[in-house]
């Protein structure tokens, strides 16, 4: 292993053995997570959480003596990345709006968890570059500050947009680009006749839609999930 290797380390915590064990399954292909420990209820889970300072942490939510939601409100700004595994899918609007990156229903999967460590890997890249992206737009374009240097990016070249915590990325045919701005800050201020939200997490181009399904847009080969408060709109949509 290099030095300059760093591991993602996580722990896990849920009730049930089964889900732990699928937990651990479905993580063993990826060398740069480091399992730190699968505890078995929140108490528990919470003094692991305070000694070994983990940068990611499966979460279930129904659990005796303390749930996953009280224990999330604790922890919250304390873990960088909280991803929440449940069988529970009414506590998905609270989970976002206490920050979790990732809300998977049981029973977990392994292409589903493929996605969560895609979007955990994105996530921590971002959050370890020293200068995040500042963006300013202008009329048909979006000036992205990277550093010293500044990138004129047409908004006709924009396919989606992602809101990751912190960050929100810019996603495009050529490169993807990271800012602090919130996905709201540029639903406030891009054109609602080319860009539509249709997740909590995502708004899509809509001159770069393929195909409308029931519960994803396909963009350039990318799946995106709609969001049922957002099916509606959506279903409006004429491509």
């Amino acid at each position: 292993m290099s030095s300059a290797f760093i591991p993602i380390r996580y722990i896990a915590i849920d009730d049930s053995p089964l889900d732990l064990l699928a937990i651990e399954e479905y993580m063993r292909p990826y060398p740069f997570f480091l399992n730190c420990g699968y505890f078995s209820n929140a108490l528990e889970g919470y003094g692991a959480q305070q000694y070994i300072k983990p940068d990611l942490i499966f979460l279930d939510i129904e659990m005796p003596e303390i749930n996953g939601m009280d224990l999330l409100r604790k922890v919250r700004n304390e873990v960088p990345m909280i991803v929440v595994v449940t069988s529970h899918p009414e506590f998905a609007l609270e989970g976002f709006e206490l920050s979790v990156l990732d809300y998977i229903l049981k029973p977990l999967t392994e292409s589903r968890m493929k996605d969560t460590v895609r979007r955990v890997q994105e996530y921590w890249a971002m959050k370890q570059k020293a200068e995040a992206y500042e963006v300013l737009l202008e009329e048909d374009t979006l000036v992205i500050k990277e550093g010293y240097n500044q990138v004129k990016l047409a908004q006709s070249d924009i396919i989606y947009i992602e809101a990751m915590q912190d960050y929100t990325k810019i996603v495009t045919a050529k490169k993807n680009y990271v800012t602090l701005s919130s996905i709201t800050f540029f639903m406030e201020r891009l054109s609602p006749e080319r860009f539509l939200r249709v997740h909590r997490s995502y708004a899509v181009a809509v001159s770069q839609i393929q195909e409308l399904r029931q519960t994803e847009i396909i963009c350039q080969n990318a799946s995106i999930p709609v969001g049922k408060t957002y099916r509606s709109s959506v279903s409006r949509l004429k491509i």
